[in-house]
């Protein structure tokens, strides 16, 4: 349940620390707002405190048009909610229900229909279907906002499969018809450019850094403060550029718009990949406990642990770069991409192929993947990485991290250390731990692998911060 008091106290404070973790339905308005808007602070009684925005459009509250709610950094469920919501949420978030009904998307998480709609109900005040289509809403909404897309292929890029749906939904939610709010935003710029939000402090040049060492060519390119890379998502395939926006907390993606179908799951994966729905206050709260870390979080309060794009790709990377350093990983990772990518019809300066999918490395044969510099032992278990990546259970958005673990630890060539690394990078869980991790046992002292694991308990469940935290200082006093 929500606190009112310490709610209103955020609301008056606009404190950003809670942006995301609740709305406010102010009764005289009809409106609902993040804690973080602008506009005057209503009176305590006129206010109702909702844990989602879904949830506030359900109670008949529109969204404010200053604070833009569907802007609010997510609220990182691992830590909010029960597993089995956290894994419906991720799977709505990535488009999940666009394609596929309740019933199926309850038998994916091993559950009943009905179990399922009565936990989300529960936890999150709405049901799968309502908050599946508050998501497409708020997308919808930051489209007009934010792009040019014609409404029809916005209504699509949305998730609405029926552009007549779309029009009686929005104007069902939002009291104006969506040409409406299209005149008012009057958007120029790119065709399909979107605003995605987060809390401060972010820490962009070190996540960039971190990216840029590890940046795979034709895939991927670094240029100043700007990444660009090729996504290949649901078969289709464009650029994506992303750069910090200069007068809000938040990240612009210029996107092509070849990849408007995958919209909604390419978003997710974006936000995971830059980690923008990380709470920096309650992640320095816990960790700060520790001297070994208090100082690292004051020297660098907004750093992210770096997500990926496609959890394949992240596995394959991470197998190339076994026993080897991480700029002849990053070589072998373009030799292969060079011999087995798909070339872009169109290369875009630095980005000239998209990186081959898992099924098309599970059928080339050993000896030529072998070719492109590896070990035949490294080579097959490349291979054997690939096929296991062919099956959704393993590739998709949401994985228990200790059944993906075992997964892969169960696959030629995975030890543990990949497999750890892995849950931090390829899931992006915010407590992988690869307690094994060299520059990790020295930072601490050289300590055995179950002292480490021993102290990192008071890490919990955030030790995939503490261990950037750790990297990143090595890595900065081996290169300052």
């Amino acid at each position: 349940m929500l606190d009112r008091d310490a709610c209103y106290a955020a609301l008056a404070a606009r404190d950003a620390r809670f942006d995301g973790l609740f709305f406010v339905g102010v009764a005289t308005t009809g409106i609902y707002c993040r804690p973080v808007c602008s506009a005057r602070t209503p009176r305590r009684d006129r206010c109702t405190f909702y844990r989602s925005s879904a949830e506030a459009e359900r109670a008949g509250h529109r969204a404010c048009l200053r604070c833009r709610p569907e802007l609010a950094p997510g609220a990182a469920p691992q830590d909010a909610v029960p597993r089995l919501v956290a894994g419906a949420t991720a799977l709505i978030d990535h488009g999940y229900l666009n394609e596929h009904g309740v019933d199926a998307l309850a038998r994916t998480l091993g559950v009943s229909a009905r179990h399922l709609r009565r936990a989300t109900e529960d936890m999150l005040g709405v049901s799968p279907i309502e908050l599946a289509q508050s998501r497409r809403l708020a997308l919808a909404k930051q489209l007009l906002h934010d792009s040019t897309l014609p409404i029809t292929e916005l209504a699509h890029a949305s998730g609405f499969r029926s552009v007549r749906r779309f029009n009686a939904l929005f104007q069902a939610r939002f009291g104006r018809p969506p040409s409406e709010l299209r005149r008012a935003a009057s958007t120029r710029g790119p065709a399909l450019a979107l605003r995605l939000d987060l809390r401060p402090p972010f820490d962009w040049p070190r996540l960039l850094a971190f990216l840029a060492a590890r940046a795979i060519p034709g895939v991927e390119h670094i240029d100043g403060d700007i990444y660009r890379r090729i996504v290949h998502l649901g078969g289709h395939t464009g650029p994506v550029c992303l750069r910090p926006d200069p007068h809000h907390p938040a990240i612009r993606a210029d996107i092509d718009p070849a990849l408007a179908p995958v919209l909604m799951p390419l978003v997710a994966r974006l936000r995971r990949l830059l980690d923008l729905d990380a709470h920096p206050a309650q992640i320095s709260a816990v960790l700060a406990r520790d001297p070994r870390l208090a100082p690292l979080l004051r020297r660098r309060p907004g750093l992210r642990v770096p997500g990926a794009i496609d959890p394949f790709e992240a596995a394959a990377r991470a197998v190339l770069g076994q026993q080897v350093s991480v700029r002849a990983a990053t070589t072998l990772a373009g030799r292969l991409v060079a011999r087995f990518g798909l070339p872009l019809a169109e290369p875009l300066a630095n980005l000239t192929h998209r990186f081959p999918t898992a099924a098309e490395i599970a059928d080339i044969a050993v000896p030529e993947l072998a070719a492109i510099g590896l070990p035949q032992a490294r080579a097959a278990g490349l291979q054997a990485l690939a096929r296991a990546f062919t099956d959704e259970h393993l590739a998709g958005p949401h994985q228990d991290p200790e059944h993906f673990a075992a997964a892969l630890t169960a696959l030629p060539g995975v030890g543990d250390w990949t497999a750890q690394y892995l849950v931090l990078r390829a899931l992006h869980h915010p407590d992988g731990f690869p307690a094994g991790d060299l520059v990790l046992r020295k930072a601490l002292g050289g300590r055995p692998e179950r002292a480490i694991r021993e102290r990192a308990e008071a890490w919990r469940p955030w030790r995939a911060y503490a261990v950037l935290h750790l990297w990143t200082e090595h890595n900065e006093s081996e290169h300052p």
